[in-house]
């Protein structure tokens, strides 16, 4: 495997890594993948060749892990494959590439959308000085400017985002592109939705703290014991006062599981009860229902026992009868 780069330096010289590595690709990039790049870039400037089984045993990395390394940075745009290797990318001509568009006469439209990107500019400006302390990669801004029109964010909601993602320690492309298709779906496009959604969530997950308590999960629910919860508030519609009914229909089932309250509350759903009395309602009917049932089945059964009764009699009866007539 040959490895190339565009500029070659002399013996001796310093092995040159721009500051745009840092800002957009430093921060995601495994150990052992920094590794890799960074010694490659070395050798790179000398047209060395290098098979991965050396490389393995010079970086003390194994094999599948230098496999993986290659992999990761040809699809972070860091290296570019050809049949004889590897070209290291340079990555200020690639950015400078990729921001550069032609400088067009400006139409009425694109005049008025300016309006707009200097709200959007600003808010953008304050991402960058309070959540990248002014150094933010250039690739973010493209980012930013195609999740403003993709989402409908407005500045205060993208603001938050990142406000968000950073207090989660996880300012990363992947995962803050994760949380604005989550806010997405759920229709959020203003501070207003975003105040209902989180007004939302903070009520959801008071009821997930109450049932995990009643149900005596102290270690926590698991991922799918928090879906039906979701599923029964946000899709069923019911408050706690429904919830509390069905947890109460478990003290007499030995080990409980979140599948048997679910179906006792599918079962509620699907009769179209909305409220807490509607189905206290509903489960008194059904009680009397059942003792009607049960005295039922009781004066049946004494009915049976007393012709049992006659029937043994009837037998002593005639028993009598033949003893009688042989006297």
């Amino acid at each position: 495997m040959k490895l190339e780069q565009k500029d070659k330096s002399l013996l001796f010289s310093e092995t040159m890594v721009p500051d745009i590595f840092f800002s957009e690709h430093l921060p995601n990039m495994p150990g052992d993948y920094l590794k890799i790049y960074l010694y490659i870039a070395f050798l790179s400037k000398y047209d060395k060749d290098i098979k991965l089984n050396d490389l393995s045993k010079k970086l003390n990395i194994p094999l599948k892990t230098i496999n993986d390394g290659f992999k990761y940075l040809e699809e972070n745009n860091l290296i570019l494959k050809k049949s004889t290797g590897y070209i290291i990318i340079d990555l200020q001509e690639a950015t400078l590439h990729n921001l550069y568009t032609p400088n067009l006469t400006m139409s009425k439209e694109k005049i008025e959308q300016n309006a707009k990107n200097q709200s959007r500019a600003k808010a953008i400006d304050h991402i960058n000085n309070i959540y990248f302390q002014g150094i933010m990669g250039p690739s973010w801004y493209n980012d930013i400017d195609l999740w403003f029109t993709k989402y409908g964010f407005d500045e205060q909601v993208m603001i938050s985002l990142f406000d968000y993602c950073y207090n989660k320690s996880a300012m990363h492309k992947n995962y803050v592109k994760t949380v604005a298709e989550a806010w997405s779906s759920n229709k959020i496009k203003t501070w207003s939705d975003l105040d209902k959604y989180y007004q939302k969530q903070e009520n959801l997950n008071k009821f997930k703290k109450i049932i995990s308590k009643k149900m005596g999960k102290y270690n926590g629910l698991t991922q799918y014991e928090e879906a039906y919860i979701e599923n029964w508030v946000e899709n069923f519609g019911y408050d706690m006062s429904v919830i509390e009914l069905a947890l109460k229909r478990t003290t007499l089932k030995q080990n409980p599981t979140f599948e048997y309250i679910n179906n006792i509350i599918t079962d509620w759903h699907d009769r179209n009860l909305k409220t807490a009395q509607e189905v206290s309602l509903f489960l008194e009917e059904r009680k009397k229902q059942e003792k009607s049932v049960k005295d039922l089945k009781s004066k049946v059964h004494k009915i049976n026992y007393k012709q049992r009764n006659y029937d043994n009699l009837d037998f002593l009866y005639a028993n009598n009868t033949e003893i009688n007539k042989e006297a």
